[in-house]
């Protein structure tokens, strides 16, 4: 089996089309096809369902997959770790992170550090929580900002808390409690709420918290992220429920962000990463920043 063999497999998996992954790989089809029947010979076995030009993983195609995508991450991840293991301050983070964190919590973070550590890189991408989850399960990347962390994170994650993030009510400038210095949240049980979709975890928080004020919210509209709800709101669509971090520097004009009194609404914002693979030099340098700066705000809060 080459590292060739690999590399043309999992190309063709993820396309499901041989040309257009010969076309990603800059290689003729013919090279691709035959590493892929050499593969699969030297296996004895079929990894894919020819469908015309299109092909598909088989059952065991599928397992194939998963394995060598694994081994292909930690080959990645030894080279860098190489290369890192001299310059650590000049090497790449690979980082994961809510959308709710796009806007304020990662740029300030990554700044405040690239005023000490000038020449490191950053790869970065935002995802959903359980794919944040998924993808650090998987090596897709080897850190991931999450909120809330995860509960039942069994033997292959652990990870640091970091702070707890309030969250508050996002009202319409002309709504009757734009007024108010704080709210009770049972007083929003006749308004209509715009929520993120079935797929996030933090829908399931907001619909808890209304719950347990006595009520089930009306929900008027979903979006995909949190500035979608936002842009809702200041179209006067419905009230939210918004994490506070996520308002900073960036409240929509015709909005106004009011303290939820009664309900201790909060969120647990941390950092995850795998328990079966370590952080490369450059990457823990970036972790131990992260423990560091937030035990520093959160001694100074307290």
């Amino acid at each position: 089996m080459e590292f060739r063999q690999i590399q043309y497999f999992l190309e063709v998996a993820k396309r499901e089309h041989v040309t257009e992954a010969a076309n990603a790989l800059h290689v003729a089809q013919s090279s691709v096809s035959r590493q892929i029947f050499n593969l699969e010979e030297e296996l004895g076995i079929e990894l894919f369902i020819r469908e015309g030009r299109n092909v598909k993983l088989t059952t065991i195609g599928k397992i194939f997959y998963d394995r060598m995508h694994l081994v292909m991450n930690m080959m990645d991840e030894a080279k860098r770790e190489v290369k890192e293991y001299l310059s650590p301050d000049k090497g790449t983070v690979r980082i994961a992170f809510p959308m709710s964190m796009a806007a304020h919590t990662i740029p300030t973070i990554i700044h405040s550090f690239r005023m000490r550590y000038p020449e490191v890189k950053f790869q970065m991408i935002s995802a959903a929580h359980k794919d944040l989850v998924k993808g650090v399960q998987k090596g897709d990347y080897n850190l991931a900002m999450v909120a809330p962390m995860p509960k039942n994170r069994g033997g292959k994650i652990k990870g640091t808390a970091l702070f707890v993030e309030k969250i508050v009510a996002l009202l319409p400038s002309h709504h009757p409690l734009a007024e108010r210095d704080s709210i009770m949240l049972r007083e929003l049980k006749d308004d209509s709420f715009v929520v993120l979709s079935e797929s996030f975890v933090f829908r399931d928080q907001v619909i808890q918290a209304c719950n347990n004020a006595g009520f089930s919210p009306k929900i008027a509209f979903e979006g995909e992220d949190i500035h979608a709800l936002k842009g809702l709101v200041s179209a006067s669509l419905g009230v939210a429920l918004i994490p506070e971090m996520t308002l900073i520097d960036n409240t929509p004009r015709p909005t106004v962000m009011i303290p939820i009194s009664d309900a201790n609404l909060t969120r647990t914002v941390g950092v995850i990463f795998s328990n079966e693979r370590k952080l490369s030099p450059t990457e823990e340098v970036f972790y131990q920043f992260l423990l560091e700066t937030f035990e520093r705000l959160n001694d100074f809060k307290n």
